[in-house]
């Protein structure tokens, strides 16, 4: 049986994914049957245990929403984490994904796949670069609801961490939203960016190969006032049982609609060599939720029809830059 498993099947992100599998094996998992019923295009199953449930049911595919990493069956595995802390983990797994057969992608959404894809795309056929900056600048329609487990983890733990950069091939710590830069983006307008540590810090090393890396941020506050306090919220959050509280608000949040910042999606990578080169690339994405569910679904159904590899990769190792442009994005270099 090649059976897809959406977790969080109910949810925004979810929904959307499991939209775009009609057609395959899918089950769709979540803990509410009411809200379940309402998804369609596979068969349902309601679940407080979701960890016992895989183990018994051993599908061949999960695609992970839900936020905490369930590693240990023996299915291959996707997620959309974008924090450095689950990405690391899960790319720490590649031996022993090697030896199990399994194929483990994390980071499937639009922060890691349109910044790896960008910078894929401008180092094709070109040398190591001695430096590469990359900027995520996802266009968010906003939606009525509560901000969720996922993404309310997602954003206090990337902010908890503190800044990171790569430095002589290591990530080191630098300061959090820091390496401000005001973009112009290819449609003229304009966007201000700080770096922040999320996973596309981790993809744009391991794509380019450079020893020395940063990762910009649109959707963090880039204001000066903002800037400054950064460092003294990264502080607080990342005591434990401050971090907890954070999450557990900010999940239950319904943030007011505002009008999104741009149209598009864009991300944007630039890489200087060691002569001097500088050369720059740029993705131009749906919104940025369609983009991550067109992201998940394409690679979803690609490991349940055996296109992957055994081992634990971010999507654009796996499948190369030409996802980004299966997903809706198309490159400007």
């Amino acid at each position: 049986m090649n059976e897809i498993w959406v977790l969080g099947a109910a949810g925004r992100t979810g929904s959307a994914i499991a939209e775009l599998l009609k057609g395959e094996d899918l089950v769709l998992v979540g803990r509410s049957a009411g809200r379940l019923a309402a998804a369609t295009g596979g068969r349902i199953v309601v679940t407080g245990n979701i960890a016992a449930t895989l183990a018994a049911a051993r599908p061949k595919v999960v695609v992970n929403t839900i936020g905490r990493p369930l590693l240990d069956g023996g299915y291959h595995y996707l997620d959309l984490a974008n924090d450095v802390t689950t990405i690391g983990d899960v790319l720490s797994r590649d031996a022993a994904a090697k030896s199990a057969g399994r194929t483990l992608v994390t980071g499937a959404g639009f922060g890691v796949v349109a910044v790896e894809c960008t910078v894929l795309r401008l180092c094709e056929g070109r040398s190591r670069p001695s430096h590469v900056r990359v900027d995520g600048l996802a266009m968010i329609e906003p939606v009525p609801g509560k901000v969720g487990e996922a993404l309310a983890g997602t954003l206090v733990d990337a902010l908890s961490s503190g800044g990171r950069r790569y430095a002589g091939g290591r990530m080191v710590r630098s300061r959090l939203g820091g390496h401000h830069a005001r973009l112009t983006l290819p449609d003229g307008t304009t966007a201000s960016v700080v770096s922040v540590p999320t996973g596309d810090l981790i993809a744009a090393h391991r794509a380019s190969g450079a020893p020395s890396v940063i990762a910009g941020n649109a959707e963090v506050p880039s204001g000066l006032a903002a800037r400054a306090l950064l460092p003294a919220a990264a502080a607080l959050l990342s005591i434990p049982a401050v971090s907890r509280f954070a999450k557990r608000r900010l999940a239950e949040m319904d943030p007011p609609s505002r009008p999104p910042a741009r149209t598009r999606s864009w991300a944007r990578a630039q890489a200087t060599w060691p002569d001097g080169a500088i050369r720059e690339a740029w993705l131009e994405a749906p919104e940025g939720m369609v983009f991550t569910a067109a992201v998940a679904a394409e690679v979803a159904r690609r490991l349940a029809h055996d296109e992957g590899t055994p081992g634990a990769y971010t999507p654009g190792a796996l499948f190369g830059a030409s996802l980004a442009e299966a997903a809706g994005g198309r490159f400007i270099v």
